[in-house]
Formats: C-alpha cells, structure tokens, sequence
C-alpha cells in the first residue's frame, strides 16, 4: 500500500509552496483520527453505561467524517483552492478539539476515548500547523 509521502512524490504537477511534512503529517493524522473516532464510537455502543456516551458517540462519528473528508480534499491537488482547504481544517481542528474535550470526560473510565482523545489532540495540531504553513 502507497504511503502520503509516496503518493505527494508521484503528483505530476507543481505542489507549490506548501510544506509536503506538514501536509503528509496532517492527512495522515486525519485518517488516524478518523478511525480512532470510529473505533470509539462503536467500543461506547458496547458499554453498559451507552445512554450516558450518546454525546460522545455522536461527536466521534462527526469527527471522523470530518476528518474522512479533510484528508480527501487535503489529497487533492489539481485545481487547488486555498480558501476551502483552509476552512476545511480550520473545521476539522474544531471538531476534533470538540471530540477531544468530550473524550477526555470520558477516559478515567473507558480506554477507548483516553485513546481516541490522544488522536483528536494530535490531529487538532496538525491541523493547526498546516493552516499556518499556508499563511
């Protein structure tokens, strides 16, 4: 399976000025953090106590579609356009700070969202990093 940096190399065109460590890192944190968020979700429908995670679950699935949708518009190069990229991740920092506070609440009792948060916070940062490498 081709990696982000492998695929970014391939692209036959001109990337621009956009730092290709940052942009990699951030599709790659977004889909980690997808799955992760999907992960939870499902692991918070397992648990006895499901009616107190409905908040969770459903900031987990928005989070992950998010981030589903930042890393595909993040991959795509042709036709750029430097205002939906940003309002994109701008969007998916805030989801992901979202999920990540609401986990948080969570993870004293439930690994799934201890983990989860890790991967939202991470995401939140690259997130952050790439929108100011694009100034």
């Amino acid at each position: 399976m081709a990696t982000v940096k492998d695929m970014l190399a391939t692209y036959p065109a001109d990337l621009g000025d956009v730092d290709r460590d940052k942009l990699t890192k951030c599709i790659e944190e977004c889909i980690a953090c997808a799955q992760a968020c999907t992960a939870c979700a499902d692991a918070c429908l397992s648990e006895g106590m499901v009616g107190e995670l409905t908040k969770c679950i459903r900031t987990d699935m928005d989070c992950a579609d998010i981030c589903n949708a930042t890393a595909s518009v993040l991959s795509r190069h042709t036709g750029y356009d430097a205002n939906i990229t940003r309002a994109i991740l701008m969007a998916c920092a805030t989801a992901c700070k979202a999920c990540g506070d609401e986990c948080s609440t969570h993870a004293d009792m439930h690994e799934h969202c201890r983990l989860c948060a890790e991967a939202c916070r991470s995401c939140e940062q690259a997130c952050n990093d790439l929108i100011q490498a694009l100034g």
